[in-house]
């Protein structure tokens, strides 16, 4: 079934707001972020206790005096209350409909709520920027390989697939071989998980047989870990599904705030629905993503502000992401650019004899074997240093072949350790390879 009318005019509002000027982002942020600040200041004691009793903006620059979010203020205001919800919600429970919960990867799960308008009019609308990009439409059947857990991501896949008149072909409580069967008698030709759970498919299917070949599979749109912008993941991922990649990030506390494109890695900011603060790393003071210093290259943390999401906002909300964006000159989209989407979580950065290193450099590397088929990075501490070690399932042909390219490539050497086919944890969700032991 084709959208409604309505659902329609608001398609056509997010393929216009595409190529709007600086200056039109920056009047629809201010006008949106203030009906927020309206709306949330007199219920929302989180944020009343940090910026008063009302609060209007003359500009987006003085958003930049406000106090930040951090998650460690959000998980410590949850845990000093017994139903363990964040402060941050601006409405009693009984206003919400929605019950989800972060990954735990960064600290404890946070659990997050969202009314009935939020995930229609915020969750839904914005992920449409990932399916418009995509081309996804009536014709599609979507096939969402995850279980169906408090995890926020596929549940708003589902919902924005649905509203968008895709067929949407739920794979929880499936192995891996029994998806692989359904997506062939589905007929699905889009598949939504995360790229590591897309390699361990196609690796499943390599041993079970299983002709990948026979899938009418056309697109994969990946999140939950940097590979959908590595081009060495995002290139194996096509050449083993001869499908294009569409990348995809978000956040349970933030909301979905980046999309891709079939044609290249990368990522562009919502930025109807989102504002960008770029907080250089290791500094204090943040850089507007609307003003002209936004140069290409700069390593810093992004800082987002959602907008539209009443009952769970986040203001200057710390993501941890640290990215290189810019401001593209060319292209259907206009929105702030990271070429390498996110580059690494600011605190895994971890600098060994002199050389920082991030997740996604390590997994650019060791993607360009296919023989690998699993990895695992322990990172320890001798005598003040960190030390890295990498674990790898393979072959010793390939140890030593990736011993001399992670030396080439990141000017490291670092030990590669064999182990057993199958040893190594597998998930479905985001996949914990750093292993921090310091």
């Amino acid at each position: 079934m084709n959208p409604s009318t309505d659902f329609q005019k608001k398609l056509r509002h997010i393929r216009d707001s595409w190529s709007w000027s600086r200056d039109q982002i920056r009047d629809w942020q201010l006008e949106q972020l203030n009906a927020q600040l309206a709306e949330i200041l007199p219920a929302n004691e989180f944020y009343r206790a940090k910026f008063g009793d009302t609060l209007q903006l003359e500009s987006l620059d003085q958003l930049a005096d406000l106090p930040t979010t951090t998650k460690e203020e959000l998980v410590a205001g949850a845990e000093a209350v017994s139903d363990h919800i964040s402060p941050h919600h601006t409405y009693p429970a009984s206003a919400y409909s929605r019950f989800h919960r972060t990954s735990g990867t960064t600290g404890n799960p946070l659990p997050i709520l969202d009314t009935d308008q939020d995930w229609q009019s915020f969750w839904s609308i914005t992920w449409q920027h990932v399916l418009e990009a995509a081309n996804i439409d009536a014709h599609d059947r979507v096939f969402l390989a995850f279980s169906f857990g408090p995890f926020i991501g596929f549940w708003s896949a589902h919902q924005a697939c649905v509203d968008r008149g895709a067929l949407v072909i739920p794979g929880g409580g499936l192995s891996s071989l029994a998806r692989l069967e359904f997506m062939r008698s589905s007929k699905a030709n889009v598949l939504c998980c995360t790229p590591s759970y897309a390699l361990h498919l196609a690796d499943v299917a390599a041993q079970e047989d299983f002709d990948i070949g026979s899938l009418p599979l056309e697109k994969i749109i990946v999140a939950g870990e940097a590979g959908g912008s590595v081009p060495e993941v995002r290139s194996r991922l096509e050449r083993v599904w001869q499908a294009k990649v569409i990348d995809h990030i978000g956040a349970t506390e933030v909301g979905p705030w980046g999309f891709g494109w079939p044609d290249k890695p990368g990522l562009h900011i919502i930025e109807t629905s989102f504002i960008a603060e770029l907080l250089p790393l290791g500094g204090s003071t943040s850089v507007s993503a609307s003003s002209a210093s936004v140069e290409r290259g700069t390593l810093s943390e992004l800082v987002l502000t959602s907008l539209g999401r009443y009952g769970a906002p986040v203001i200057r909300y710390r993501t941890g992401d640290a990215v290189r964006a810019l401001r593209p000159e060319e292209g259907l989209c206009k929105f702030l650019w990271m070429p390498e989407g996110v580059v690494g979580r600011a605190d895994s950065m971890v600098t060994i004899r002199g050389v920082n290193v991030f997740p996604s450099s390590i997994d650019a590397v060791v993607r360009e074997f296919d023989a690998i088929s699993e990895y695992q990075v322990l990172i320890s501490r001798h005598e003040a240093l960190d030390q890295m070690e990498l674990r790898i399932e393979s072959d010793p042909a390939t140890r030593e072949s990736l011993a001399k390219r992670l030396q080439t490539r990141l000017g490291l050497r670092m030990p590669v350790e064999l182990v057993p086919s199958g040893s190594l944890p597998r998930s479905e969700l985001k996949s914990r390879r750093w292993i921090d032991q310091r």
